[in-house]
């Protein structure tokens, strides 16, 4: 038993991180303190002002325990990445799922490439970056390409030069094929040098080129080429105008400001490269405490730049940070360089910051306006079924299908939906293996069955095991059973549910001649449904996922069924031999005519194997012989 006044006292006065934990073990809460026999005493005070949300908090700790740390550096990483990896419930968290993309030019190469990155590597490539719209680094990544006729493709070079003809980029003028050895490496390296020019702002020099070339095809009268360069310098001028000047010292930096109402904040950051405002971004950090927005920007600075790979040299932030000494000495340690976190107070980088704190308003606004739009699509949706069947607390939906071609390759879907969203990550797919012919009733039984025989064999293993968490999709029941069909298919998922002894409401989405949903089948009664509200479309939705999950499904089992080749029927010859085979002779004609001596080059042959790939096709020769003649005895039919 876990006595808390006793473990208080054998708390260490060293820094250190500590998690805070219910009854059922689960995380609470993770923090970080420079003493922390003083910092966890200090949540078992009372009335200190702390305020509900830690109270709550608090009243649910049924045991702590802390990791004791050199310093209050490591303290500060070790919880970012328990925070990261845990979500506990009490503490201040980034909703954030972006990776954000970079240029990679691949300098360590003889002849470089221009691409796009997610992850920046301390390699031999140069990266520009990050930028936050992946579509505008595909623009640049294509126009640089054009301009300068680099290489996309992954061939390795200067050793594979001759082996293969140029690709379609040469002929279509986009590259200068330095796989066929039509350009030298220094040529080749100083367009690339060019491009990196562009893409450190120097634009003045293309547009100057770019103009005077489209001027000399357009004296030429050569008007398809005068054209394109007047395409690539539109182009470029386009790229140079997006780039709005914000500093005139041309640093690295960051803006970030945020704006909080009762239940969320929303935290606007500026991106700041080399003096151009590059881009922005919003993220929603939850679990926030009232009026302590300093504290959110300070957890928001935490969470954020433990994760992102480019760090800028400043960080302009709206409000002072508790612990802005140590995360400069953070962040200075992971740049490699001295990181400044400043807060400025007049002129215009604090009309910057005030800028982002205005947009993170107006976001949040506008996200209320979204979310509500969305919630109609979603979770009023549900509720509209939920009131036409007359039921009550609906949150998890499943649907189930079958697919099949005469009975060829059965197979059945299982689509989640939870608030009315798909819950992709529980969708289950099942090859039916007990009905051989087409009977849908029959297949649909087998996969409600192993789907409810699966979820309560799992259920009791973790009862038996005393686990609190899930094990898997199978282990949560639905609220409804929604089949696609009316009283047939309802009818066996009531049957499959009375044999195992679970009670699921089962509902039938009924579709007219056209196989379009008309109403829902529920308790033996069809029952209407507008077509016009947000409950019909999210019906036809979730018909249409597990149809379509189903037939993706079968589609790739009928796919593989029939990629079979002639050469698998030769015994000893395997996926391995037959590759290799096929890469020797290049055509099946050719394995068939080939010598004794010709099959034994192929490193991966035995003479067993040759014996029996010459065998299978003397007598795949002599069997045609004896159609043919059997055809010319019988003559051409009258």
């Amino acid at each position: 038993m876990f006595n808390i006044e006793e473990e208080l006292k054998k708390l260490p006065n060293e820094p250190g991180v500590y998690i805070m934990r219910d009854q059922r073990d689960t995380i609470l809460y993770v923090g970080k303190a420079i003493n922390l026999h003083n910092r966890v005493r200090s949540y078992f005070r009372e009335n200190i002002g702390r305020g509900p949300a830690i109270d709550k908090m608090v009243s649910l700790i049924a045991r702590f325990e802390y990791i004791v740390t050199d310093s209050e550096l490591e303290a500060l990483v070790l919880e970012n990445n328990l925070i990261k990896e845990h979500s506990p419930k009490y503490n201040t968290l980034l909703k954030d799922d972006k990776t954000y993309p970079y240029i990679k030019v691949t300098v360590g190469e003889a002849f470089p490439r221009i691409m796009l990155s997610r992850t920046m590597k301390k390699d031999k490539s140069k990266y520009f970056g990050p930028y936050t719209s992946a579509g505008a680094v595909k623009d640049t990544i294509e126009l640089l390409n054009k301009l300068y006729q680099l290489r996309t493709c992954n061939r390795v070079l200067p050793r594979d030069i001759g082996l293969d003809r140029p690709c379609l980029n040469y002929h279509i003028k986009q590259c200068l094929a330095p796989c066929a050895g039509n350009v030298g490496e220094e040529e080749y390296r100083a367009r690339v040098e060019e491009a990196l020019s562009f893409l450190n702002g120097n634009y003045s020099p293309i547009l100057k080129s770019l103009e005077q070339q489209m001027k000399a095809a357009a004296e030429a009268m050569e008007f398809e080429e005068a054209a394109r360069y007047r395409d690539l310098y539109n182009s470029v001028k386009a790229v140079s105008q997006k780039q709005k000047i914000t500093d005139s010292v041309g640093e690295d930096k960051d803006v970030i400001a945020l704006y909080q109402d009762e239940r969320e904040a929303v935290v606007q950051v500026f991106f700041v490269r080399d003096g151009k405002l590059i881009g922005r971004e919003h993220y929603y950090m939850t679990n926030v405490s009232q009026n302590n927005k300093p504290g959110i920007l300070q957890d928001f600075v935490k969470q954020f730049y433990a994760g992102t790979p480019f760090i800028p040299k400043e960080l302009m932030l709206q409000y002072e940070i508790e612990d802005a000494a140590l995360i400069e000495r953070w962040l200075s340690e992971r740049k490699g360089n001295r990181v400044y976190l400043r807060v400025p107070k007049i002129g215009s980088k604090e009309k910057l910051v005030e800028l982002a704190a205005g947009n993170a308003k107006l976001i949040l606004s506008q996200d209320r306006e979204r979310l509500k739009r969305e919630e109609g699509r979603t979770i009023g949706a549900v509720k509209e079924i939920a009131a036409i069947l007359g039921l009550s607390g609906i949150d998890r939906m499943e649907a189930f299908d079958i697919s099949n071609t005469n009975g060829f390759e059965n197979v059945g879907s299982m689509v989640v939906y939870e608030k009315g969203k798909p819950k992709r990550s529980d969708y289950r797919k099942f090859r039916i293996k007990s009905v051989s012919g087409p009977d849908d009733y029959a297949c649909m039984k087998e996969v409600l069955t192993r789907r409810f025989v699966h979820g309560m064999e799992e259920s009791r293993e973790l009862q038996e095991k005393e686990l609190e968490k899930e094990f898997g999709s199978f282990t949560k029941f639905p609220d409804l059973l929604l089949m696609d069909g009316g009283r047939g298919q309802v009818n066996i998922a009531l049957e499959v549910l009375n044999e195992l002894h679970i009670h699921i409401p089962v509902c039938g989405m009924v579709k007219d001649d056209n196989h379009r949903t008309r109403g829902l089948y529920f308790n033996n009664v069809e029952l209407p449904i507008d077509t016009h509200s947000e409950g019909f479309k999210l019906i036809t939705r979730i018909q249409d996922e597990a149809h379509r999950f189903a037939i993706e499904y079968h589609r790739s089992l009928r796919s593989k069924a029939q990629v079979k080749s002639v050469l698998d029927d030769i015994p000893g010859v395997g996926p391995a031999r037959r590759k290799a085979l096929m890469r020797h002779f290049k055509s099946l004609e050719e394995i068939g005519n080939a010598t004794r001596e010709e099959l034994a080059e192929v490193p991966e042959l035995n003479e067993r194997t040759v014996e029996a790939i010459l065998d299978f096709f003397a007598k795949r020769r002599e069997s045609r012989s004896r159609e043919t003649a059997s055809f010319v005895d019988k003559g051409m039919p009258e």
